[in-house]
């Protein structure tokens, strides 16, 4: 075989289940090899698309994203996939066809795109080297979290690929090491003793802690409860982590600009902070305001540059999460032992889980309905949406001025119930991301929600979900305009920002979707009647929202441009 096969091959020897892209020229016989190997590939029909599939799929499952596009154009096309993949840490592998010759129509500087985004260029060097190439470039985007591309030159791809006994039998075990290396990731050490004591002490003088749980900890749940168990921690999560703390009875949900407000109250008035796994941007910390000034900031992370990144800190903990909490809690009872003063039961009490069983989801906060005009209040719209749809379910926000109603009204089962793909705040991802979801979770409902700028800069991949008979639940919140720029530019002219009715239902049922056009509750009934069956095609849901004036927490995000 070529080394574009052989490349294929061993990227599904290394336990590749899933790859998404788009094929050309550059990448066929790649495509071709993987397929071969028993990776079933995923056909987008935008690079774009692919990459956030891919993307989403890898947070989805909790492993590694492949993605395989052409050379030139079909790299640029994905590479706001990409970046968000680098700004969000995704594991990613990115494999490309590469036209070296300059006078090829085709060639870029590929590998200084890739860096451009924070992504790794790696190169296939010759079919000597290719399958050892492959794997490292599988186990940098793996450790290190976050997107490579490996490049294919087209002449290198056209070589014939080394065999023979023994360095097959070399390469099969190299390839088995990775994957072992791969399975055991996540067992990360618990930081430095001396910095697991200062934690300790921290927490025992605490009269009010909470912990904010981020991606990076979304394997440690069973160890962040039972350390906050034993210091009366209330439990939040960032947005990218919604759902982790699911059925907790000191769950706030989501720490930052969708906090409820009662949760930004608890958290506010905290005395004690403790980031797990969590990069505690502006968005978390609603431009740092949301903890208190005299709350004590400790941060863990694998990344040791994550600390103290975007706010000062108390402690910082280069560790795993899961490992620190477990060291942290048997050292917490070594020291009660040994007699340690102890400020008490910290947060929790009766009274307060009771207020928060009561009070802090956004559906339970009083407001008035402001559906009129053609026109539904898009809090109603998702409430009721909420309480229509299965429980069991992957919530897909796109990016805009309407994406806090689906994440902070929608109710979500685990940490594995909400895919938030907006590292780099891009629009037009939703779609995509729901596929990539819906392919990971086949258990669950996706639901894509956008806007209805997003929705049309993503629309092609309509014809994704249809053809691969993805029984996914689109809901297009439109206020016929870019409503984050509407509502930010206050008394500005916003001809160039918004546009003429779209009937995205008819849309949706020229791609195969049944759909239904809402201006009020009423028009809900046709969801009521897809959920019960027997959802053969997806359902698209056009709601014509209200536009008034801007969602408060995006008032809240705008504070810091």
């Amino acid at each position: 075989m070529n080394v574009a096969e052989a490349v294929g091959r061993v990227v599904a020897r290394l336990g590749v289940e899933r790859a998404f892209g788009v094929v050309g020229s550059g990448n066929f016989h790649l495509a071709n090899g993987m397929a071969a190997g028993g990776v079933r590939f995923v056909a987008a029909r935008h690079e774009g698309g692919a990459a956030t599939m891919a993307d989403a799929f890898a947070r989805m499952t909790g492993g590694l994203g492949v993605l395989t596009v052409h050379q030139g154009p079909g790299l640029t096309n994905a590479m706001t996939g990409i970046a968000e993949a680098a700004k969000s840490r995704t594991p990613l592998l990115v494999l490309a066809g590469e036209a070296r010759e300059p006078r090829s129509n085709f060639h870029i500087d590929q590998a200084g795109l890739a860096a451009a985004v924070d992504a790794v260029p790696m190169r296939v060097g010759g079919a000597e080297t290719a399958v050892e190439e492959t794997i490292e470039a599988y186990r940098t985007a793996w450790y290190e979290s976050r997107p490579v591309l490996l490049n294919l030159p087209l002449d290198v791809q056209r070589e014939r690929a080394p065999d023979g006994g023994s360095r097959q039998e070399f390469l099969d075990l190299i390839v088995d090491s990775a994957r072992a290396a791969a399975r055991s990731r996540h067992e990360g050490g618990p930081g430095r003793p001396e910095a697991v004591a200062d934690l300790v002490r921290l927490l025992l003088r605490a009269r009010r802690p909470v912990f904010v749980a981020g991606r990076g900890a979304l394997h440690a749940r069973r160890e962040l409860e039972d350390l906050a168990d034993s210091r009366g921690a209330l439990l939040a999560t960032s947005a990218v982590a919604k759902g982790l703390f699911r059925g907790s009875p000191w769950d706030l949900d989501v720490c930052g600009g969708f906090a409820s407000p009662l949760a930004a109250s608890l958290i506010s008035t905290a005395d004690l902070v403790v980031a797990w796994g969590c990069s505690l941007t502006m968005w978390t910390t609603r431009h740092g305001t949301i903890f208190g000034p005299y709350a004590r900031v400790v941060q863990v992370d694998r990344d040791p540059a994550a600390l103290g990144a975007h706010v000062p800190l108390a402690l910082g903990i280069v560790g795993d999460a899961a490992a620190v909490a477990s060291a942290a809690a048997q050292a917490l009872l070594d020291a009660r032992l040994l007699g340690e003063e102890d400020q008490g039961p910290g947060y929790r009490s009766p009274e307060l889980a009771e207020r928060i069983a009561r009070e802090v989801r956004w559906r339970d906060v009083p407001y008035e309905d402001e559906s009129r005009d053609g026109r539904i209040d898009p809090r109603t719209l998702t409430i009721a949406l909420d309480d229509l749809l299965p429980g069991e379910r992957v919530v897909c926000p796109d990016s805009g001025n309407f994406m806090g109603y689906p994440a902070m009204f929608m109710d979500v089962p685990d940490e594995r119930g909400f895919c938030f793909t907006q590292g780099f705040q891009s629009i037009g991802l939703g779609l995509s991301t729901a596929i990539g979801a819906a392919l990971a979770r086949p258990d669950r409902l996706p639901v894509a929600a956008l806007g209805d700028g997003g929705a049309l800069m993503g629309i092609s991949e309509l014809e994704t979900v249809v053809r691969l008979g993805l029984p996914m639940v689109i809901v297009v919140y439109d206020d016929e305009g870019y409503g984050a720029e509407v509502h930010h530019f206050h008394g500005e002219p916003h001809d160039l920002v918004t546009f003429p009715p779209t009937d995205f239902a008819e849309i949706g049922r020229g791609y195969g979707c049944a759909a239904v056009t809402v201006t009020a509750p009423d028009h809900l009934k046709a969801v009521e009647d897809w959920v019960g069956g027997p959802r053969d095609r997806p359902l698209l849901v056009h709601a014509k929202v209200t536009r008034d004036h801007g969602s408060w927490w995006l008032e809240e995000a705008f504070k810091g441009h």
